[in-house]
């Protein structure tokens, strides 16, 4: 199973005359003998197992004039949110292929390079390590095929079982996101954390804003599970601590999610976190309980608690269609016999700091011995990992 990028500089450096750049590879996936394309951004999956959507220039700019040529018709603005889309996607397809364009010309420049002066390896290999990282993103980007995939994400820890352990736990995952949504370049915002009796966090909320924020962090949820000696036990035992991670598409604010007032119990209590002199001094927290089905999100945030209360309705609509979403993916999986391993509430990666160091995803059985490394936020490889096995039809 494979990931291609279609183009001219998916090849080796040294098949260029007079080049012995044999360490200067552009090590990329292997190609597929018939490699799938893309009509827009929002695709349809693989249709059997072990096919993978592959990125392709010629599509996304066919895609790219559709886009202007409906840009341009006259009445445009006259569907505001349908130009809106419209305009999104006309922009993610711009950069996406101004990016190719710009990896293309960065290796005929190498190419040339090479070919002009051989004694010159080691300086063209290096060259390539962003080269390769870029290359690395640009197919990554292909393999987002969900109707929010594209947009802003809103991710939510709960302290599982093992008590301040867990909540400790709850904590050192939310450093680890914020810190990885850092490097990949998006706008992260704390809405809630709630503390927890002596350590840690028992939930915290937050936003994820940027492109794709979405379609990454969704290979986050489901439950993850640490072991580690425990530096709350005074005879410093090893403990086992699990924490569950939600994952929501960040809806606008005039989204077609309807809720029932009558289905919402509506809490507000006092802002445990810091702050100055009003927001430990007020019930400004809200939050709110969907009753049907059990989901709660809080926010406390804001000064004010009406800001808080549409807040938490937000973060709810995205909540209710992740469930919608969970709940059609769950059906396409039985029709193509997709392993459930990714499944609402399950265990999909172990996070071992003792007797040995390992993290393990077990839904994809990528695995690294640098646990401290991932828990600074080296997630990369495990989603990447988690995409490509989403493609193929390995997991939901």
């Amino acid at each position: 199973m494979s990931v291609t990028l279609p183009c001219r500089f998916c090849s080796d450096l040294s098949s260029h005359p007079g080049a012995a750049v044999s360490s200067a590879r552009l090590d990329v996936w292997p190609r597929q003998s018939k490699p799938r394309s893309i009509s827009s951004s929002r695709r349809s999956g693989p249709s059997s197992p072990g096919s993978v959507i592959t990125f392709d220039p010629d599509r996304l700019t066919a895609r790219a004039a559709e886009l202007e040529e409906e840009m341009g018709a006259p009445g445009f603005w006259d569907d505001q949110q349908r130009a809106a889309g419209i305009s999104t996607e006309h922009s993610r397809v711009t950069k996406r292929l101004e990016r190719y364009r710009r990896l293309a010309q960065e290796y005929e420049d190498a190419a040339e390079l090479a070919a002009m002066d051989g004694d010159m390896a080691d300086e063209i290999s290096a060259s390539l390590g962003p080269l390769r990282a870029d290359l690395a993103r640009l197919e990554e980007e292909a393999l987002f095929n969900g109707e929010y995939d594209a947009g802003d994400a809103v991710v939510t820890i709960h302290a599982g079982a093992g008590g301040t352990d867990s909540q400790d736990w709850a904590e050192i995952l939310l450093r680890m996101y914020l810190r990885w949504a850092e490097s990949r370049g998006f706008r992260t915002e704390l809405i809630e954390a709630s503390p927890g009796e002596e350590a840690g966090l028992k939930s915290a909320t937050f936003t994820a804003r940027g492109e794709n924020a979405y379609g990454v962090f969704k290979a986050e949820r489901g439950v993850h599970r640490l072991v580690r000696l425990s530096p709350f036990d005074q005879a410093h035992r090893r403990h086992t601590s699990f924490a569950q991670v939600i994952v929501s598409p960040l809806l606008a604010d005039d989204s077609a999610t309807e809720i029932d007032e009558a289905d919402l119990r509506i809490d507000t209590y006092r802002a445990s976190g810091a702050g100055g002199q009003h927001v430990n001094k007020t019930d400004s927290a809200v939050r709110i309980t969907h009753i049907p089905t059990g989901i709660v999100v809080q926010c406390q945030n804001e000064r004010s608690q009406t800001s808080n209360k549409q807040t938490a309705l937000r973060i709810l609509r995205s909540r209710l269609a992740e469930r919608e979403a969970e709940e059609r993916e769950a059906e396409l999986a039985k029709e193509r016999g997709a392993v459930q391993e990714a499944d609402f509430g399950s265990q999909i990666r172990s996070y071992v700091l003792h007797p040995y160091q390992q993290v393990k995803d077990l839904r994809t059985g990528h695995e690294v011995g640098n646990a401290h490394g991932v828990l600074d936020g080296d997630l990369d490889g495990f989603v990447h990992s988690y995409l490509l096995a989403r493609a193929a039809g390995k997991v939901v």
